[in-house]
């Protein structure tokens, strides 16, 4: 009996079935998701409600008692919560200091400043990498849209040649680097090393994001020749500030949390210690909520006073910052609850037994099943949770690296080709002033390109490491 099936029935959960109950399985899972897609896309419901009733559908079809069912998806939700929430909250208060300070501002500024002509493009890729790193997607976009729309509009530059660029290097971080949830959930899921996931991640971040980003976005501009739309720019934080933070001090709190992870990885890989007294102090000071914490605790004094920014503001700061990751939150945990339920009605233990037989890679599958929920659902998040569910036991007798890979596998498939079900595609087709037509011709585009990119560049790391 395997590790999992163990866990499975020590906790009284459901227990596996053999294969002669596959063909209910395979018809459970579809029947879960094809709810979910149903309740986002026609139905509109909210993704966290929809995780919620599909859930217990799968659970249902599946011929799990309601009770073991409801008892699996909240394991799964509080789990995941206790695994990543925590994060995700430090994450957006560190991108809520990042943007009030101006720090965000500055950063932009100054590399602009250094920039022009045929290296724009670049620059807007080398921002929107590293302003992405503590941010949400959205934040991004809503962060960097100005700029965009300013640099392009002074610059007379093509939107496409400006904006792809950044949404690319937002786009990659979101997928493909932690701290960002999706990364996070898998990571969690897959039992991966975050320190050699982060490494990896970055290594396969920065190819990626060249080619769907400064290169690509030489075709989209000749595919979509539009202007900045002559629209009023949101006013920038900074606007309202008599200083802000210096670009030094803000790229170090930024870059502290990646610093302090990649550290820990590399002292695991490297250092030869009998006793691993440096391993334990780097696995603390190297763990995520560390890392975050203490560059959200440096942030005050790095980001904050320099703008101004006195002790009574920091509450109401953080309390800005938390009230939009409620519904993040709810839709990580649901898709948590989800992936316990596949698990512990044994439809990961069916996903093993069945790819076995297969002719198809571990992180090509990941990566197919990613693809496929994307398209349905919409959601790269749904996306990412959904998939690490259902590969998770394909990851119990891989190296730490190949485990790794198979979170950057599910992260690169669920970027592929967003349309009309996703939220960015209305988001940056609002924004850009696009139709729906050349919003498919340069964002879809490139988020195809992003996806197949990073799957093949997995691919062709995992024959290597």
């Amino acid at each position: 009996m395997t590790r999992l099936s163990v866990e499975m029935l020590a906790a009284d959960k459901v227990e596996p079935i053999t294969s002669a109950g596959h063909a209910q399985l395979g018809i459970a899972v579809l029947a879960g998701i094809a709810v979910i897609v149903l309740l986002i896309t026609k139905f509109k419901l909210h993704a966290f409600l929809s995780l919620t009733l599909g859930t217990l559908v799968l659970g249902a079809v599946a011929g799990a008692p309601l009770d073991k069912a409801i008892a699996s998806f909240t394991t799964g939700l509080g789990t995941t919560v206790a695994g990543v929430g925590v994060l995700i909250a430090l994450g957006a208060i560190l991108g809520k200091m990042l943007a009030d300070s101006g720090g965000a501002d500055q950063i932009v500024d100054t590399i602009l400043a250094k920039a022009g002509g045929r290296a724009m493009p670049w620059a807007m890729v080398l921002i929107a990498s590293v302003i992405g790193l503590p941010l949400f997607f959205e934040v991004g976009v809503v962060l960097l849209i100005p700029v965009v729309l300013m640099v392009a509009k002074r610059g007379n530059y093509s939107l496409m040649r400006i904006g792809i660029p950044a949404l690319a290097g937002l786009s990659v971080m979101h997928g493909l680097v932690p701290p960002h949830p999706g990364p996070l959930v898998a990571i969690d899921a897959v039992k991966a090393n975050l320190g050699v996931t982060l490494a990896l991640g970055v290594l396969v971040a920065i190819p990626t994001v060249i080619i769907a980003g400064p290169l690509f976005s030489k075709v989209a501009a000749r595919w979509v020749d539009v202007p900045a739309p002559d629209r009023m720019i949101p006013q920038r934080a900074s606007e309202e500030l008599e200083t802000r933070p210096g670009f030094g001090a803000t790229l170090v709190t930024i870059l502290l949390p990646v610093v302090l992870m990649l550290s820990k990885a590399l002292v695991d890989i490297t250092v030869d210690d009998p006793d691993k007294n440096v391993q334990r102090i780097f696995d603390v000071i190297g763990s995520p909520l560390i890392a975050l914490l203490a560059a959200v605790l440096l942030g005050i004094f790095t980001l904050l006073r320099p703008a101004g920014f006195g002790k009574e503001r920091v509450t109401p700061l953080v309390e800005k910052g938390l009230a939009p990751i409620a519904g993040i939150l709810l839709i990580v945990g649901a898709g948590g609850g989800f992936k316990q339920t596949l698990i512990d009605t044994g439809v990961g233990q069916m996903i093993l037994d069945i790819s076995k037989d297969w002719n198809i890679p571990a992180l090509l599958l990941a990566w197919l099943i990613a693809v496929a929920i994307r398209l349905a659902t919409g959601s790269a998040t749904v996306a990412t949770v959904s998939a690490a569910g259902l590969v998770a036991p394909l990851a119990a007798d891989m190296s730490t690296t190949h485990a790794a890979l198979l979170v950057l596998a599910i992260g690169s498939g669920s970027l592929f080709f967003s349309h009309v079900n996703d939220a960015g595609f209305w988001l940056v087709k609002e924004y850009f002033g696009l139709n729906v037509g050349q919003t498919i011709k340069s964002w879809s585009v490139m988020e195809t390109i992003i996806s197949v990119v990073g799957g093949g560049l997995v691919l062709l790391l995992s024959l290597v490491i």
